[in-house]
């Protein structure tokens, strides 16, 4: 899925700009960074500034400045600002290439909770085999005397019911099922951890342009402040000029005076690219300083003067940016002194026609919608509120949560925050964490790296930056956040039926283990054959965990992998071994046979099978109606014409009576040992709190 998604660069090769794969870019090449770029060689500027985050190297969310002949590291990426760079390290050689090889070396491959607790499980299983097998052996063939083929037999049975056979091909078929799915759907997993963690989201952090509204943006009008219109305007499209940067919001405003031409350009003294912790640009000319940005950032105390001028534009959902003069000098960037606004300019954004849809998808499946923009409050407030997200009305200024413990409070409070910085969408993500809740960030811009990095899933569009994307751990390929609803089922239907299918296998892993002990410590010869194991795997097991691992599935993912995994497989597994020890008692009582005692033993284990399945798949619909149905016909007609195969004999009457009672008091016994088992998790919980 990989080969689907290509990262590009502009390099300089025979004095033209040209675009290139990283892969395929060279030592001394020339190339082009601006802002929202990932840093992908460790290169020197030659020409230009810019600004970078260096967080991903150094753990500093800092914006660092990069002038001619400093180098820029691989790893970061470019907040603002553009400059040609010479490569000096590329592919291996880079730095953040070194850094990953030696992360690996310690670390190994990032796994998801759910595989890391089944190969956990297996190194156990696999770790108990080899000991219990070779104890039951010489249990049986030296201090039973038993023949070495009836030893050999036994041994064999006990192992395979302690293997997870079929666990980890029914596993991953489920992840690549789920993968193909997401495919159809323009969805690309950068990796295999974003379907589980997104599946146990409960909070969705979204921004407002590109997930609420389209990405196209328009400048819907221009109010004039001064009394000279056209010498504001004329000033704004010098900017326009001469401004370095490219974003969205300045195409916007630059395809609105497409048609008005510069006659003279002006002198440009000194460029200033927007950045998203000061919410603002500004360029310095000869002719005067300006500046762009967004009123509470530019305007300052002078702020509520002029808000009459765009309020009520706010209010209605429009984004509202300040075009002013500064008469600093020298001009630094800083808004030392007050400035005297020119023009302010009114964007608007489409809200997608199908966001109220989606919004509504996740508010039933329980789970909490947070927008959090670098945006008006008041504005985002109300885009959000056409969109239909609940609880819209309650928004705060980000400004004013100038502490962790404001922010740890007003993350359960709003729904809407505006005015946000990236280090505050970061603290917003943590704070959520904190409070124990499983957090998604979406995101297409370099100001939500920092949140999506901490999120527990990060989801990116394809219409944003670079870097955004290669963190990101799904991408949506034609940047529709529609499909989000279906990637969430899809991750949920995936987790759940694993997590399904889990418990049935341990069910069979723990009571063979628990028998295979039992057997060792006295010396009683293991009941089951090879084969008897097989064919109750098969039917209650292995194809039922097949056949519903397609099965919908949109229950939210709660708790760890396995714990729930262990709490439903634990009581069965229990009451199997109970079962079995019963006959093989009652086997001695009444003097019945080995194979009536086996074939009894098969019957139950297969009862009980079918009650946990039954358990596990609640609740029942037409499809997993059919599934059982065809599994207890294709268990019994396989019993009866193929008996000799499985070792299957007839039963006495005393045997048959035995069974028919045992196999009415099991649905009882299972409750009492699942009551059991959650009492010693609750017990175990409470002990692992207090200590």
């Amino acid at each position: 899925m990989q080969l689907l998604h290509h990262y590009t660069a502009i390099a300089v090769r025979d004095g033209k700009e040209i675009q290139l794969e990283t892969k395929d870019l060279v030592q001394d090449d020339i190339v082009l960074f601006s802002a929202g770029d990932q840093i992908y060689a460790d290169a020197k500027i030659v020409s230009g500034e810019l600004k970078v985050n260096e967080s991903q190297l150094t753990g500093e969310a800092d914006e660092i400045a990069k002038q001619i002949s400093d180098t820029v590291m691989s790893g970061s990426f470019v907040v603002s600002g553009k400059a040609y760079a010479r490569l000096e390290k590329v592919g291996d050689e880079s730095y953040i290439n070194q850094l990953t090889l030696k992360a690996k070396e310690v670390s190994g491959k990032e796994e998801s909770e759910m595989v890391r607790s089944v190969n956990n499980l297996v190194k156990v299983i696999g770790f108990l085999i080899i000991p219990l097998g070779l104890l039951l052996f010489f249990q049986s063939y030296v201090t039973n005397h038993e023949s070495f083929q009836v030893s050999i037999v036994s041994t064999v049975g006990a192992i395979i019911g302690m293997i997870p056979e079929g666990f980890y091909l029914l596993m991953t078929l489920a992840l690549a099922l789920g993968s193909a799915s997401l495919a159809r759907q323009q969805v690309l997993l950068n990796s295999m951890k974003g379907i589980e963690s997104l599946s146990r989201v409960d909070v969705l952090c979204v921004d407002k342009t590109g997930t609420i509204t389209e990405n196209t943006m328009k400048v819907a009008q221009v109010l004039s402040v001064q009394q000279d219109k056209n010498a504001s305007q004329e000033a704004l499209k010098q900017y326009l000029v001469a401004s370095p940067d490219e974003n969205e919001t300045i195409a916007a405003i630059r395809d609105f005076f497409v048609s008005e031409v510069v006659e003279k350009a002006w002198t440009v003294v000194k460029t200033f690219p927007f950045s998203s912790k000061t919410k603002f640009g500004a360029i310095s000319f000869k002719e005067g300083n300006f500046i762009l940005g967004a009123p509470e950032f530019v305007l300052k105390e002078k702020l509520e003067e002029y808000r009459s001028y765009f309020q009520q534009y706010a209010e209605s959902g429009s984004r509202v940016l300040v075009f002013a003069e500064s008469k600093d000098q020298p001009f630094t960037g800083d808004l030392t002194q007050t400035v005297e606004p020119l023009l302010f300019i009114l964007l608007e954004n489409p809200i997608r026609e199908n966001a109220a849809e989606t919004f509504s998808y996740f508010d039933v499946q329980g789970v909490e919608v947070k927008v959090i923009s670098g945006d008006n409050p008041v504005t985002v407030a109300a885009v959000a509120t056409k969109a239909e997200i609940p609880h819209a009305e309650n928004y705060v200024d980000a400004q004013n949560l100038d502490t962790d413990e404001k922010i740890t409070q007003a993350v359960e409070k709003y729904t809407v925050f505006g005015r946000v910085t990236p280090q505050q969408k970061q603290k917003l993500v943590q704070a959520l964490q904190a409070n124990q809740h499983k957090v998604a960030m979406t995101g297409d811009g370099v100001n939500d790296i920092l949140a999506m990095k901490t999120a527990d899933c990060s989801i990116a569009m394809e219409s944003g930056n670079g870097a955004t994307k290669q963190i990101a751990q799904v991408v949506l390929l034609d940047s529709d956040f529609s499909h989000m609803p279906h990637i969430v089922a899809e991750g949920r239907r995936v987790v759940n039926n694993i997590q399904r299918s889990a418990s049935l296998f341990l069910v069979k892993n723990i009571f063979s283990i628990s028998l295979a002990i039992l057997s060792s410590l006295f010396a009683f010869t293991y009941p089951l054959q090879a084969s008897q194991v097989s064919l109750i795997s098969a039917f209650t097991i292995g194809i039922p965990g097949f056949m519903l691992a397609l099965e919908p599935n949109k229950q939210r993912i709660r708790g760890r992998f396995i714990r729930t995994v262990l709490q439903n497989a634990i009581p069965a597994a229990f009451v199997d071994l109970l079962a079995v020890l019963i006959v093989m008692a009652c086997g001695r009582i009444f003097r019945l046979s080995t194979q009536e005692v086996a074939t009894s033993s098969v019957i139950l284990l297969a009862v009980v099978g079918f009650i946990i399945i039954i358990k596990l798949i609640q609740p029942l619909n037409r499809m997993k109606t059919i599934v059982v149905l065809f599994n207890l016909i294709g268990l019994v007609i396989s019993g009866l014409l193929f008996h000799s195969i499985f070792l299957l004999s007839k039963i006495s009457p005393i045997t048959i009576i035995l069974t028919v009672i045992l196999s009415l008091m099991l649905e009882s016994l299972m409750r009492l040992f699942q009551f059991i088992t959650n009492k010693l998790f609750a017990l175990f919980d409470k002990f692992s709190t207090k200590y």
